[in-house]
């Protein structure tokens, strides 16, 4: 069974004002993912999924710093650059040709130098090259190779550096994976015990747990043998932080979410019973929902929840409401501490992973389409009618189906999920979303 492996991540890091926002911006192009907002998932712009030839990445901006003073800036960019470091495959060095080479700029590059991750460094705001190139060769003062000149705003040089930077991409940006154990990543806010689950999963303390947010280091793939049966649990690393200032804390936690989420097949959200479900939460779930993988919501130390006959259907009310644009995710109750129910967690892990991956026959999804037709009459227009021709399914990991009709404007979003609902009461698709591709037939061809 191959599947597509995910990927890589690129992360920009930089002191502020060096124009990382323009260039992450003209990277993305006008169409933002993290713009297109999915009804309730609110925002920051962190990251975005960008082509370039036959490559296929994720490109992150560790941003977030708070320019109040020289120590702070490069307090902030350490902090910036150890992100970067542990998550990404290369790493972007953006200064300004502009403000020159700075003191920080030069702390930071000894920080990339040591990590022996690829480094690029990006010399921005060079509109004139003919001009400006000597101030460009000074950074080479810096001891991490080649400055790559470019100007974000007028698009000078940046074919030149990504084609040097799709060099360092591992391999398999562009290869096929063999490899065909479900790969789990575990998700949630520092404290809401990942690395306790997995721990109990293994039978073991490999992964150390303390009650301090964020004392789990890096990303960490494990291997657990259940029935048999082989599974990856990808955890994502807590934020190793003095200052727990909350802004930059959820900033780094969503990083660190979407580089566990990009290799996964199965993204398990965990919840806290006794907190509840947050904000937070749902902007972790929406990584996932966007990157179309699977989803289960882990409700974790249920044991110590206070509970009656209907806590369990308030508590999935109130789960079902927060993720309202994930309506297929799957919710269990469990407890790491105890062990309750880890056995279900593997029979839903199991369960959504098959659903993700399953293939329906175009003839019965034309059935389907022409019964759902007929049973609630399709939309229309000044008199124009939409007209259905033919769905197929075109992929696996979400399922993806296209449907063929007469008209894009007449196929409205609620009839596209009134065909969903459809395909959902026939086959299930428990636990994983299922996309839709609306194409227009030509004239010629209807």
């Amino acid at each position: 069974m191959a599947k597509k492996s995910s990927r890589p991540i690129v992360a920009v890091v930089g002191r502020p004002n060096v124009g990382k926002s323009t260039f992450f911006n003209v990277m993305a192009g006008s169409d933002i993912s993290i713009v297109k907002d999915t009804p309730g998932i609110t925002r920051d712009r962190i990251y975005a999924d960008v082509s370039w030839l036959n490559y296929q990445f994720t490109l992150i901006d560790t941003g977030g710093i708070e320019p109040d003073s020289k120590d702070i800036i490069l307090s902030q960019m350490r902090s910036q650059a150890q992100i970067a470091i542990d998550t990404a495959d290369v790493i972007l060095f953006m200064v300004d040709v502009k403000q020159g080479l700075v003191d920080a700029d030069g702390k930071v590059a000894d920080m990339l130098r040591r990590s022996k991750k690829p480094v690029l460094l990006v010399v921005n705001k060079v509109d004139a090259p003919s001009k400006q190139m000597a101030d460009v060769y000074e950074f080479y003062n810096l001891g991490i190779g080649d400055p790559w000149p470019i100007s974000s705003v007028n698009r000078i040089g940046l074919g030149d550096m990504l084609d040097e930077m799709v060099k360092y991409l591992p391999a398999e940006a562009m290869e096929e994976d063999d490899d065909d154990r479900i790969r789990v990543a575990i998700v949630g806010k520092p404290n809401v015990g990942k690395s306790s689950l997995i721990n109990r999963l293994l039978g073991e303390e490999r992964l150390i747990v303390s009650d301090i947010a964020g004392t789990t280091r890096d990303a960490v793939d494990t291997e657990v043998k259940y029935h048999g049966k082989s599974y990856i649990f990808i955890d994502t690393a807590g934020v190793r932080r003095k200052n727990k200032i909350k802004g930059e804390l959820e900033h780094f936690m969503i990083i660190r979410a979407v580089a566990a989420v990009e290799r996964a097949d199965v993204a398990v959200l965990m919840i806290d019973a006794t907190e509840g479900i947050t904000e937070q939460d749902a902007k972790i779930a929406g990584i996932a929902h966007e990157r179309g993988k699977a989803m289960i919501v882990a409700v974790n130390k249920w044991d110590a929840v206070e509970k009656d006959d209907k806590s369990v259907y308030r508590f999935q009310e109130k789960i079902r409401q927060t993720l309202s644009f994930m309506s297929y995710a799957e919710i269990i109750f469990i407890s790491a501490l105890t062990g309750q129910r880890l056995g279900k967690l593997y029979e839903t892990i199991d369960m959504v992973a098959a659903n993700h991956a399953m293939r329906i026959s175009t003839g019965v999804l034309n059935e389907i389409l022409a019964q759902a037709a007929a049973m609630q009459q399709p939309p229309s227009d000044k008199g124009k009618r939409l007209r259905m021709y033919y769905i197929t399914q075109v992929s696996v990991k979400p399922p993806t189906f296209v449907i063929f009709v007469n008209d894009r404007e007449l196929m409205h979003f609620s009839y596209t999920r009134y065909i969903e609902n459809k395909i959902r009461d026939t086959f299930g698709f428990k636990g994983t979303p299922l996309h839709f591709i609306i194409r227009e037939r030509s004239k010629k061809e209807q």
